[in-house]
């Protein structure tokens, strides 16, 4: 199965998946991606931009790969704003799109503990796009004890 996690920064999306995967299945998480392709010390969150460029082909590359073996492991892919053509290829493949968000103030709490303050912005972003355009979390779990 292809389950893409969507929901704003630090949401719980990678604890959503770890209480759920195990350890056959593949997850494909650009920040995870990431930190493979940088040097110690980067920085968990907040990359690089020409980091996160060379990540994202990786991340798509993983993808094309991964949705080959659905029928061996279950795929999980983290992709917090996927646009509607992102959307929909992602259902044409199957996938059950799963949205994890705790509530904005959780959420922009969390943010501000442990994200720049550049990433409050793609939270006021997410909760923009997302809210407004009738999108209801299917979860509201508590994902870790912050």
């Amino acid at each position: 199965m292809l389950y893409v996690i969507t929901g704003p920064p630090a949401a719980g999306k990678s604890s959503w998946i770890q209480a759920r995967a195990n350890a056959r299945d593949i997850v494909i998480d650009l920040d995870r991606i990431t930190l493979a392709f940088t040097g110690p010390g980067a920085p968990q969150w907040n990359h690089d931009p020409i980091a996160n460029k060379v990540a994202l082909r990786a991340r798509h590359a993983a993808i094309d790969e991964a949705v080959k073996h659905l029928d061996q492991v279950d795929v999980y892919v983290i992709h917090t704003m996927p646009s509607p053509q992102a959307r929909t290829n992602y259902r044409r493949l199957g996938a059950e799109i799963i949205t994890v968000d705790p509530g904005e103030a959780v959420v922009r709490e969390r943010v501000k503990a442990m994200r720049s303050p550049a990433m409050d912005r793609v939270v006021s972003r997410w909760y923009g796009k997302y809210r407004k355009g009738g999108s209801r979390p299917i979860t509201g779990q508590a994902s870790r004890s912050w």
